[in-house]
């Protein structure tokens, strides 16, 4: 199966390198090229592309708005935004985690893992390892709380069961479904079901944003072990949350 992808880049030897590159791999097409984020929001309705390789800092709409936009106008199924940086520790690639981007990947990258890359999210994982999106937003959280704390919780995370609050307290510590199952003697389908309600109450669209979230909201706070505080927030949810 072949997949879509557009190439959002301002440099234009940068484009097309990225672009010549992709053709040349086996199952991937490109539908498309942008030079900055207004024309990507553009693009992106015109093709409909699987994924969209989108440069983080752009003149004029950037890559973090752009995103937003991409993702707010999309149809089912949305495209996967994989997000092109210089930095791997950048407010712009956690605020563009933040908007729904499937992950992120460095300019430096060796281009086969450019290619893997596409695949991986193309197949609706993030693009790194959960702790990797973890590490990123735990430094941003710990460095952008004000002191004494200053963070509240989600409005919706009331409307989520006990259970459900367990699996996105263990999503944001970086472990897999499969690794969350086990921890919780069932099954990595009712992992996913669980999740997917998760994702549809708290209107999240990747799971890099179930991670933000569950810092954001104070689930997880960061230099803290994540099972220490796992342990406290779940005893106090089973007294208030329905099962």
């Amino acid at each position: 199966m072949t997949t879509t992808v557009l190439v959002v880049d301002d440099q234009p030897l940068v484009r097309a390198g990225l672009a010549a590159l992709l053709r040349a791999a086996s199952g991937l097409d490109v539908v498309g090229e942008a030079a900055d984020g207004e024309q990507a929001v553009a693009r992106a309705a015109a093709t409909r592309p699987d994924v969209i390789l989108m440069d983080v800092r752009m003149p004029g709409v950037g890559g973090v708005t752009a995103t937003r936009r991409i993702l707010a106008a999309a149809e089912d199924p949305a495209p996967r935004i994989l997000i092109l940086t210089t930095f791997d520790i950048d407010e712009y690639v956690y605020e563009a985690l933040r908007a729904g981007a499937a992950g992120f990947l460095l300019k430096e990258a060796e281009p086969a893992r450019l290619v893997h890359a596409i695949h991986t999210v193309a197949a609706g994982d993030l693009l790194f390892a959960p702790a990797v999106t973890r590490r990123l937003i735990e430094t941003y959280v710990r460095h952008h709380t004000p002191a004494g704390g200053g963070r509240t919780g989600h409005a919706r995370l009331g409307t989520l069961t006990a259970r459900e609050r367990e699996i996105l307290c263990l999503v944001g510590t970086g472990i897999t479904n499969r690794d969350i199952a086990g921890r919780l003697t069932i099954s990595e389908g009712t992992v996913k079901t669980h999740l997917n309600r998760v994702m549809t109450k708290l209107d999240l669209t990747s799971r890099a944003q179930a991670v933000v979230l569950a810092y954001e909201s104070g689930l997880i706070v960061p230099g803290e072990p994540a099972s220490a505080g796992f342990a406290a927030d779940s005893t106090k949810w089973s007294n208030s949350a329905p099962r």
